[in-house]
């Protein structure tokens, strides 16, 4: 694309921004959160997953982010707990897709 070496750690959405490509990252997250809500209404191991509740100790150093905090900053200044519950109604989390969809292109 722009051929930005690895050493120059920049994020994605720079780089995305930097070569004129902002509606492929706003894609890529409706995909993500399409998926998550089918996923999520399933309610098996995948559940567990996103979620991020395991039992035992954490891994040392910083902690990653979960699924779920990012898409609850990308659908607006919602908790998670909200946005897990907008999950279980299936039209309700279609119509917040759409809606941050058509926002942010």
């Amino acid at each position: 694309m722009l051929q930005i070496p690895w050493t120059a750690k920049k994020t994605n959405e720079r780089v995305l921004n930097e070569a004129n490509k902002r509606g492929s990252l706003v894609r890529i997250k409706k995909r993500q959160a399409t998926f998550l809500g089918h996923m999520m209404r399933r309610g098996k191991l995948e559940h567990l997953v996103t979620t991020g509740k395991f039992e035992g100790k954490r891994s040392r150093g910083r902690q990653r982010e979960k699924i779920m905090d990012g898409l609850a900053t990308w659908l607006g200044p919602r908790k998670v707990s909200d946005t897990l519950a907008a999950i279980k109604d299936r039209d309700l989390w279609r119509d917040m897709i759409a809606n941050t969809y058509k926002q942010a292109t």
